[in-house]
């Protein structure tokens, strides 16, 4: 699956501006900031073990359009041509580069960032994302849309709701008649979560955090300098460009 397929597939979008919800005139600080955000919000060491796997691909992506906009060269390629390098990220450890490039995550980052997300047009716009796509499941419509839990279907429901009755989306059956059953394995299932979290102080959860973060970044090394060396070091340029230009050459023999 091509890289754009898969910013489709996991943020409803394969336009890099787009994912990070942020204009293409954007400065190259609040393109940091967006992807800051939206980091947090996909942080594979904040999600539970049964969504860490699409977390990770998530966060993955989103180091991958971070370290292609936040460079000049690269940036003005996928700008005018919506060409950039598919291969890069085979050789990036994003939560390296991620630990590089902002402050240790701690628990308050994340409530801080909760309570600005909440009721915000960001939230509003994630939920129709999630509605539309998923054409009104709730399963995955709270797993999409960041710190969402069974708590706020009540808020959620009214939400689209809204949507519907001012005719941006459309009223799906599975939606607002949803399976008693499934509603019901769904709550059981958040209710027995809610009560382990409970049991875990958050001093813990910090400090487990933390070390999740220092283990993935020790598996590879300097990775925010193989970025540079590749992408920001102006006596690597021409480097670069005989590297490609024999790549493209040995694809053509093929």
């Amino acid at each position: 699956m091509s890289f754009k397929s898969l910013c489709l597939k996991y943020f409803g979008s394969s336009d890099f501006y787009e994912v990070l919800g942020i204009s293409s005139s954007a400065s190259e600080k609040e393109i940091k900031k967006a992807y800051h955000k939206l980091s947090l919000q996909v942080h594979p060491d904040r999600v539970d073990d049964d969504q860490k796997e699409i977390a990770t691909e998530k966060f993955k992506a989103l180091g991958k359009i971070h370290a292609i906009l936040q460079n000049r060269e690269q940036r003005k390629v996928y700008d005018d041509a919506g060409e950039f390098d598919e291969e890069m990220d085979s050789t990036f450890n994003w939560m390296d580069y991620w630990c590089k490039l902002f402050k240790k995550i701690e628990i308050k980052d994340i409530e801080n960032h909760e309570k600005e997300y909440i009721g915000s047009d960001t939230e509003r716009r994630d939920i129709k994302k999630a509605y539309v796509n998923s054409k009104g499941d709730w399963n995955k419509i709270l797993e999409m849309v960041p710190f969402s839990n069974c708590e706020n279907e009540p808020r959620i429901r009214e939400i689209v709701q809204e949507m519907v009755d001012n005719g941006e989306v459309e009223s799906y059956k599975q939606f607002f008649n949803e399976n008693k059953a499934k509603k019901l394995r769904r709550h059981k299932k958040w209710e027995k979560e809610k009560k382990e979290m409970e049991n875990i102080k958050m001093e813990d959860i910090e400090k487990e955090m933390q070390e999740n973060i220092k283990r993935r970044a020790e598996r590879f090394s300097n990775l925010l300098d193989d970025l540079e060396e590749r992408y920001a070091s102006p006596n690597k340029k021409q480097k670069m460009a005989i590297t490609s230009g024999e790549s493209r050459t040995r694809r053509t023999k093929k």
